[in-house]
């Protein structure tokens, strides 16, 4: 593919880095990455990537714009209450960078839906709200043989870490059992500090153009905590779980499983948006 004048104006910021460049740009423009959620962590990672030039983004969400959402949902406006936020999304990315392909998916993640939708992309974005959710997340990826990008926040809290499947630890290798229910309360319940979604949200997509490229090291093995109160990162390695029930020596886990999946868990830490 050829760049015009106007795009080689557009990325000359990209272009003019030795890590990026012409070719490296044309690597970004044929990328394609799909964000599941397009509330919190989405809105920033689709903002960012569009305007980095990917050639197409994903927004798979099956809920509606709330007005609860404009505290840290960049990618909507007011305007935007009550349609649905995949199609809010995209014209917010298309008005941004006419340049990308977006593809909305209005309906929600699902055992049945995963991995046909995962198989048409390079790179996958968790900004889901929902430990269970997660956990589909990561089994359809190692499945569907797919790099993930993990982030979730609540109150002053947020963590991002990289999953490249049979390569490094997935999320059921650190996280193994869920919390019994009412222990760890929601964002609707506990709240958020809304510009901490712009902050790990971003440095999703800064890890999915990382893959993208083949530069730097990736999140993988470790995890990103941000403490916003503190203004502190920490970072926490992990290691694949030989015992691990999806990716391990003697997976458990052969398939995708939907709500009530016995095998579901949560982190340590609670990762919602």
């Amino acid at each position: 593919m050829e760049f015009t004048e106007e795009q080689i104006n557009r990325y000359s910021r990209h272009i003019l880095l030795p890590e990026v460049g012409g070719k490296g740009q044309k690597k970004i423009a044929k990328a394609k990455i799909l964000l599941v959620g397009a509330g919190g962590l989405g809105s920033p990672a689709a903002l960012y990537l569009a305007a980095a030039g990917v050639g197409t983004i994903g927004l798979i969400d099956s809920d509606v714009v709330d007005l609860t959402n404009l505290q840290r949902q960049i990618i909507h406006h007011t305007a935007d209450v009550g349609r649905p936020k995949v199609l809010s999304g995209k014209e917010k990315i298309q008005a941004l960078n006419p340049d990308v392909t977006v593809s909305m998916y209005e309906e929600r993640l699902t055992a049945g839906n995963a991995l046909k939708i995962f198989q048409d992309y390079d790179v996958i974005i968790d900004g889901v709200d929902n430990f269970t959710a997660k956990f589909l997340i990561n089994d359809a990826c190692f499945f569907a043989d797919k790099p993930l990008v993990h982030g979730g926040i609540l109150r002053f809290d947020g963590r991002v870490t990289t999953i490249i499947p049979k390569k490094s630890a997935c999320y059921r290798c650190v996280f193994k059992q869920p919390p019994p229910p009412g222990l760890v309360a929601s964002c609707q319940e506990a709240g958020v500090i809304g510009v901490l979604a712009g902050i790990i949200g971003t440095i999703q997509a800064t890890e999915a153009l990382k893959l993208v490229l083949g530069i730097g090291r990736p999140l993988t093995d470790r995890l990103l905590d941000f403490d916003a109160k503190k203004t502190q990162f920490r970072e926490i390695k992990v290691k694949r779980n030989p015992s691990c029930a999806l990716c391990g020596e003697h997976p458990t886990i052969t398939d995708l499983f939907d709500d009530g999946d016995p095998y579901a868990g949560c982190a340590v830490r609670p990762s919602l948006t």
